[in-house]
């Protein structure tokens, strides 16, 4: 389950295997919400298969923030860590396979973690890597068009283009699916040319 992890950090397998037991699988099928919108989040998640999208309510309108697949751990961070309530929705959007850790247990393996050099660059790189992905996605929104924004998604995480449904692509894009259909014409025009 937490395979991924050892791979990429090699020097840090045995202590990450040591965690498993610490993890609960569930299997759910698509629109399970894992964790409200206003809820404070006591779990946090690793997806074995599957994809799961955080969400929030603006005005009766869903805005999507991410999109997270296989290998990916997801938690509402700030709520999780400081017991405030969430400001999105964790839920499914396709039938997953999805193991789950309470907050004492991820304490307790965190602290162990970071105990060491390795560890403490390891709790770096994850939280480095989660914080530049939202600071690319909303500089998009400062810096490029929708259109600019569609083709970066399909050059940069194409796996959302070919698996997650249209309105929550549109959502994450900031436009109308009536627009990202347009837009969709548009690039598939270009590259016929």
């Amino acid at each position: 389950m937490l395979q991924h992890l050892q791979d990429k950090f090699p020097h840090l397998a045995s202590k990450l295997a040591s965690y498993e037991n610490m993890y609960h699988r569930i299997e759910v099928p698509a629109k399970t919400v894992l964790l409200h919108e206003g809820d404070v989040s006591k779990k946090a998640w690793q997806i074995e298969k599957g994809c799961i999208r955080a969400w929030f309510n603006n005005k009766g309108r869903d805005l999507t923030l991410q999109f997270f697949f296989e290998g990916q751990n997801v938690s509402s961070l700030e709520s999780f860590r400081r017991n405030i309530p969430s400001v999105y929705t964790l839920e499914t959007i396709e039938p997953s396979i999805i193991y789950w850790i309470n907050k004492k247990d991820w304490e307790y393996m965190l602290t162990d973690i970071e105990s060491t050099p390795e560890g403490k660059q390891f709790i770096s790189d994850i939280t480095l890597d989660r914080q530049l992905n939202y600071m690319r996605h909303f500089m998009s929104f400062i810096r490029d068009t929708p259109k600019e924004r569609f083709i970066n998604l399909m050059k940069e995480r194409p796996e959302i283009i070919k698996r997650v449904p249209q309105h929550y692509i549109a959502s994450y894009l900031g436009i109308t699916s009536v627009s990202l259909s347009r837009i969709r014409s548009a690039v598939s025009r270009m590259k016929e040319e």
